[in-house]
C-alpha cells in the first residue's frame, strides 16, 4: 500500500509526522536530570536517583476515560493531559512514591497536528509540575477503531520510593484521623453518568451556563484533576495510610488500604458537597448511595494521620492552597467503611 492508499484508508502519514515534530517538543521540555538517551528513541530511559539504599519501582496505568469526550466537546485538548499526569501521580503518591517517568498512549482517528500536540503538551506540563521525564509515548491513527474525530487518551507513570518507606496502609491504627483533601471538580470519574445527565436529559452542551454551580458545563466538568503530590510529599514520615478517590468514590478506594482489623469511619457532615455534585444529584434524581458509588464528592484524597500529627501535615497542604478538614477517624472492627 502506499502512503497515499494509506492516506485514503484513513492513516495520513504526513499530517501524522508534522505532529510528532510538536510532539517531540513537547517531550524535550519534560525532560529532567534522570533522563538518558534520545527524543524520539524506540524505549524510554530513565537514572533511579542517587543516594537511595533500597529503591522500589512503583508503576501505574490509567486512563481519564470518557472525560475526553466533554473535551471534545469543548474544542480543548491540553487539559486532558494534565489530568492523566495528576491522577497517575496521585495513584503512586498513596504508596509514598515521587514520578520519576511518564508515557502517554493516543489511539485517535483524524485529531488535527494542533490537537494531537494539545493533548502531548498538556502532558509535558504536568510532567513539567512534578519535575518528572515524559520519557516518551504513543500516537496511533486508528481509523477502523475509532469514528472520526474520537480519541482515547492513557499513560503510564513510573515513581520510585525506598522499601522502608513504601505506605501499604498497613500502619493505620485506631485513633488514627482521616484527614480530607478537597478535590477540584469530578477529576477523572463518573463522566458516563454526568454527560447523561447534563447532554443527554437536560439537553445542555458545553456552553450552557450553570448558575447554581458557576462557569459553563464545559468548565465545571473539565476542571483539571488536582495533583496532591506538594501537599503530602514534606509530610510522608507523618501518615499511615493514604486512599487516592477516584472511580468506586470514598468507601470503594479508602477500603483497599485499610488494614484487617480496623473500619474507617467517615462523618459526612465534616464537609458540604461542592454545587456540582448537589446539582448532578438533584438534576439526575441519583441516590446518595448512588452518588458515593461513582463520584468523589469533594473529596479528592484522604489520608490517615496520628493525632498528634494532624497539625503539620494540613499545614503542608494549606501552604500550597489545598483545604483540608478532619473527615473522620480509624476504629478497630472489621475492614470495612461505613458513613455517619
Amino acid at each position: 500500500m502506499t502512503e497515499r492508499q494509506y492516506a485514503a484508508a484513513g492513516v495520513d502519514l504526513v499530517a501524522l509526522d508534522s505532529a510528532k515534530q510538536r510532539i517531540a517538543k513537547a517531550v524535550a521540555s519534560a525532560r529532567t536530570g534522570l533522563s538518558v538517551g534520545r527524543v524520539g528513541a524506540f524505549g524510554g530511559m530513565v537514572r533511579i536517583p542517587d543516594g537511595m539504599t533500597r529503591p522500589v519501582l512503583v508503576m501505574s496505568t490509567d486512563s481519564v476515560g470518557t472525560k475526553v469526550i466533554v473535551a471534545r466537546m469543548a474544542g480543548i485538548f491540553d487539559t486532558v493531559g494534565e489530568d492523566i499526569v495528576n491522577h497517575s501521580v496521585n495513584d503512586i503518591l498513596v504508596h509514598g512514591a515521587r514520578g520519576i517517568a511518564f508515557q502517554d498512549y493516543i489511539g485517535s482517528n483524524g485529531l488535527t497536528e494542533l490537537q494531537l500536540a494539545g493533548i502531548v503538551e498538556g502532558v509535558a506540563r504536568g510532567c513539567r509540575a512534578h519535575d518528572m521525564a515524559l520519557s516518551g509515548g504513543e500516537t496511533a491513527s486508528l481509523p477502523d477503531l475509532y469514528d472520526p474525530g474520537d480519541y482515547d487518551l492513557a499513560g503510564t507513570i513510573v515513581g520510585v520510593v525506598e522499601e522502608s518507606a513504601a505506605l501499604h496502609g498497613d500502619a493505620m491504627t485506631p485513633g488514627d484521623i482521616l484527614i480530607g483533601y478537597r478535590s477540584s471538580g469530578l477529576h477523572t470519574n463518573g463522566y458516563t453518568l454526568a454527560r447523561t445527565i447534563c447532554f443527554d436529559r437536560l439537553k445542555l452542551d458545553v456552553s450552557s451556563p450553570l448558575s447554581d454551580v458557576g462557569g459553563t458545563v464545559g468548565e465545571a466538568l473539565l476542571a483539571v484533576h488536582r495533583s496532591y503530590f506538594h501537599a503530602l510529599a514534606p509530610v510522608l514520615d507523618s501518615v499511615h495510610g493514604i486512599a487516592h478517590i477516584t472511580g468506586g468514590g470514598i468507601a470503594g478506594n479508602l477500603v483497599r488500604v485499610l488494614p484487617p482489623s480496623v473500619t474507617a469511619v467517615i462523618d459526612s457532615r465534616s464537609w458540604e458537597w461542592p454545587p456540582l455534585f448537589t446539582f448532578l444529584m438533584e438534576a439526575g434524581s441519583v441516590s446518595v448511595g448512588e452518588m458515593r458509588e461513582v463520584f468523589n464528592l469533594g473529596v479528592g484524597l484522604l489520608a490517615a494521620v496520628p493525632p498528634d500529627r494532624v497539625d503539620r501535615v494540613r499545614a503542608a497542604a494549606r501552604a500550597v492552597d489545598i483545604d483540608t478538614w478532619i473527615a473522620g477517624d480509624i476504629r478497630a472492627g472489621q475492614r470495612g467503611v461505613r458513613f455517619t
